[in-house]
């Protein structure tokens, strides 16, 4: 597999921020157009409940540090969510300004500009609470576990972090193409959450047997574990060289320079979700000549968002709908294209069924194919935890406190959703934190 082609200065320019960041008057320029509605439909869209209409205030009246603060208190990793949420789904989905005046005010752009106000100054607003002589142990350091973790240590219970990677923050630091977030943005952002007082130990891997361990030396767990590889198509050829991941795809990107990573001529992706256009798009702007998307069911049926999809046809991107792969053809090991038998859709909408179109199969010559049809769950993981309910993959919780079937565990993230935004997961983070609170503070300390 060649490496990228591309100029180190090019691959700088082609992996620049989508959007670029605000400068002052810009930033306050945009933040004269929030009408301050009483009732805020873009604080209710905002599934961590950030107070949007006040921190955009805040900018107005040159507090930048005051709305940073105005949106960390409610989502630690605001940072992250101003890069990579859909806030043209949420926040800017509900902006009154939308209808009145046809475009919203960009509050994801205005986040990022507080935030990143915040961070160049290493500003820090929170502090432990008094110590409760409760510990905590968090599994995973992902966005779910990160916040679940600075929100226990503001309310004043000891917290230790494990993460079975060499590296932080889950799929925020690896797992998302670093055109939308930087490693160093990603790992930065680590740091800001942690600086309350915690330590994340890396390379620290949790098993079902370690897990019995932690709940019976603490007080409480709480499971951030992420979902696991990407589902298999189990066909022929899927083991040839040249067939990929879309997450090791991405991470590539996040473990070595730019220059160095492995791209094909002609790529083929094959999925239909966000993490489908991220990997597409990353491969264009590592240097791809031809990139095309392959998915099973029409357009009106993708479930990638409009503006991401947009985003890939203005990268150029091809897409090929209701096609099913069925062989990655190989020569010699080496893979040179994807076969895909032509579907049509029996039934309505999502509900209905794909059957064989009959004609000829399409066969797309490509060096390189990549698989972005969504993680599976860590099922071994998950059914090796004694008691542990499960459905459909995903861990069965309590959906005011997080609290799972096991005495003492709490979830989040997307083991509980099957995947997730980021905004999502730090909420679940951030309601297993209270809900461990209000379980720890019903019972007297007990000393170990």
């Amino acid at each position: 597999m060649p490496k990228s082609k591309l100029s180190a200065e090019k691959l700088a320019q082609n992996f620049a921020d989508l959007h670029p960041a605000y400068a002052p008057q810009e930033a306050r320029i945009e933040a004269a157009r929030c009408l301050y509605c009483w009732d805020a439909p873009c604080t209710r869209a905002c599934p961590t409940g950030i107070d949007v209409p006040t921190f955009i205030r805040q900018i107005l009246e040159k507090n930048s540090g005051g709305a940073a603060e105005t949106i960390l208190s409610e989502n630690i990793l605001g940072g992250s969510c101003a890069r990579a949420c859909p806030t043209e789904v949420l926040c800017e989905g509900a902006c009154v300004d939308r209808t009145l005046e046809k475009a919203p005010v960009e509050i994801g752009r205005l986040q990022r500009f507080a935030t990143d106000y915040a961070a160049k100054r290493k500003l820090q607003f929170f502090e432990p609470g008094p110590e409760s002589g409760f510990t905590v142990v968090v599994v995973g350091s992902g966005p779910a576990g990160l916040a679940c973790a600075h929100e226990l240590r503001r309310l004043g219970h000891g917290v230790r972090v494990l993460e079975a990677s060499d590296v932080p923050g889950g799929l925020n630091t690896t797992g998302i193409s670093p055109y939308k977030i930087s490693t160093e943005f990603a790992l930065s952002e680590v740091e800001q959450a942690s600086a309350i007082g915690f330590e994340i130990e890396l390379n620290s891997p949790v098993t079902g047997a370690d897990l019995r361990e932690l709940l019976e030396q603490n007080d409480a767990v709480f499971l951030g574990v992420g979902l696991g590889q990407t589902a298999p198509l189990n066909i022929p050829g899927e083991d040839a060289a040249g067939v990929w991941e879309a997450l090791d795809f991405i991470e590539q990107a996040h473990r070595m320079p730019l220059k160095e990573c492995e791209v094909g001529t002609q790529v083929v992706v094959i999925g239909g979700g966000n993490t489908a256009v991220d990997v597409a798009t990353e491969a264009v702007r590592l240097g791809a000549d031809q990139t095309t998307i392959a998915y099973r069911r029409s357009r009106e049926q993708m479930p990638a968002f409009a503006y991401e999809v947009e985003l890939a046809v203005s990268d150029q991107i091809g897409f090929e709908w209701c096609v099913q792969p069925v062989e990655f053809v190989a020569e010699a090991g080496r893979l040179v294209a994807v076969r895909f038998r032509r579907q049509r859709l029996e039934g309505e909408g999502r509900a209905g069924t794909l059957v064989d179109a009959g004609g000829d199969d399409l066969v797309l010559p490509c060096d390189q194919a990549i698989k972005a049809l969504g993680q599976l769950p860590r099922s071994d993981f998950l059914s090796s935890i004694d008691g542990l309910k499960i459905d459909g993959g995903r861990v069965v919780i309590d959906d005011k406190t997080r609290a799972t079937s096991v005495a003492g565990l709490f979830a989040g993230g997307d083991c509980i959703s099957r995947g997730g935004e980021i905004v999502d997961a730090v909420q679940d983070g951030k309601i297993a934190a209270r809900g461990i609170d209000h379980t720890l503070r019903q019972k007297p300390k007990e000393p170990r």
